[in-house]
């Protein structure tokens, strides 16, 4: 068996090289508004698609306890295939809208496969500071889903099908180093048999049900703030002709800090716990949807890039936490399909909040619409104030 860290830098490069997936059209959205006369609606269209197919492949996954009852390695690997293939299916150049979304909603349902399985896999090898874990886990998630803007701001000289190349090829490699490095954790206690019904048990728990509360309540904001970040750029660059973003590069940063926060994260709940952690990042963002609106009239375009930035950081920095919270409270011979309808509900929330900025984005052009990210995380801090005993903080 290989060491415990050796196993965490392989899973986290996977999990890495195979989510930059996530927002690859996002990347490049503008080019294919371009090659494929696309409207400007487009982009929420096209982050909901791959949402829609992540909760559908979730959803799927979990009924047939997928991760439970076969190697998760191995559907690590296949969904990682599987999810280039449609990625690269991209480049064609008869592309419309709706085959665009088709191809996206595929993409986001093997996705399904990658980041619970990925977590799955982690807490298979991981009983004590399991937090710590998942806080690298999901920091290789947030790097992987800001690194087609990262692509596309330094490839500006090249065509925007590169991006759909190299995020394809990563996630090739990161499927074949989980397949080839991974065995099954030491933790694993497999499911024997089917259970239809298993998914909808384990929210039995009242314990469980709070975490998974707390983490949709996060989920609400967390999404619609990645996919609309290089639209904030632009609209106070629009407000403030004096100011020259790379809004790619700057898109990269301000969602790929948010990687730090969950490492860090992990380490402060091992100081302060778990859910103390988790509830005061949560706090913090949502301070910041309500302090949105000001931000973008404020001349100073220093502040402004570390308004975002730490915004950036507070929205995911209690992520990797709950899903720690729902695993631990959760059975282990059903530890991934929990994992994974947890994620289910969660991304399927994502949807309803990018489609609601969207939608009144195109009615209106205050500042004030990232206000409504905010009903998340109150709706969650309410759920983590519940006056039931919380689990050990390992």
């Amino acid at each position: 068996m290989k060491h415990q860290s050796t196993i965490l830098i392989v899973i986290v490069i996977s999990q890495f090289l195979c989510t930059s997936l996530w927002f690859a059209s996002n990347g490049v959205i503008n080019d294919l508004i371009v090659n494929f006369h696309l409207k400007d609606g487009a982009l929420g269209h096209l982050t909901s698609s791959v949402q829609f197919g992540f909760i559908s492949g979730t959803l799927a996954f979990a009924i047939f306890t997928i991760a439970d009852r076969y190697s998760p390695s191995k559907v690590f690997f296949v969904s990682a295939l599987l999810s280039a293939l449609f990625n690269i299916g991209v480049l064609w150049n008869g592309h419309h809208l709706m085959s665009l979304l088709l191809l996206r909603f595929f993409t986001g349902f093997f996705l399904a496969g990658i980041y619970p399985v990925g977590m799955k896999i982690a807490a298979d090898y991981y009983k004590e500071g399991l937090g710590k874990s998942l806080g690298f886990l999901v920091g290789a998630l947030v790097l992987g889903t800001a690194l087609p803007h990262l692509l596309k701001g330094a490839t500006n000289m090249f065509s925007w099908k590169s991006v759909i190349l190299i995020t394809t090829c990563l996630s090739v490699i990161g499927g074949l180093l989980m397949l080839i490095m991974v065995p099954n954790g030491p933790y694993r206690k497999p499911s024997q048999k089917l259970n239809l019904f298993a998914f909808f048990n384990v929210f039995k728990n009242h314990k469980f049900r709070s975490s998974a509360f707390g983490y949709w309540g996060h989920m609400w904001e967390l999404y619609a703030f990645w996919a609309f970040t290089p639209v904030m750029l632009k609209v106070y660059s629009d407000l403030h002709p004096a100011v020259s973003f790379n809004i790619p590069v700057l898109s990269f940063l301000i969602i790929g800090i948010g990687g730090l926060a969950c490492i860090l994260g992990g380490y402060l709940s091992q100081k302060i716990g778990i859910k103390k952690t988790a509830f005061m990042a949560l706090l913090l963002s949502c301070g910041c949807c309500l302090m949105s609106p000001f931000i973008f009239i404020n001349e100073s375009e220093s502040l402004f890039i570390i308004f975002l930035s730490f915004w950036g950081m507070v929205v995911i920095a209690d992520s990797p936490l709950f899903s720690t919270l729902v695993a631990q409270n959760a059975p282990p011979e059903i530890k991934g399909t929990a994992l994974t309808i947890v994620n289910c509900v969660g991304f399927a929330i994502t949807i309803i909040s990018i489609q609601i900025i969207n939608s009144i984005r195109s009615y209106t052009d205050s500042h004030s619409i990232y206000t409504i990210l905010a009903i998340g995380p109150i709706l969650g801090l309410i759920a983590l104030n519940s006056k039931t005993k919380t689990i050990s903080n390992n």
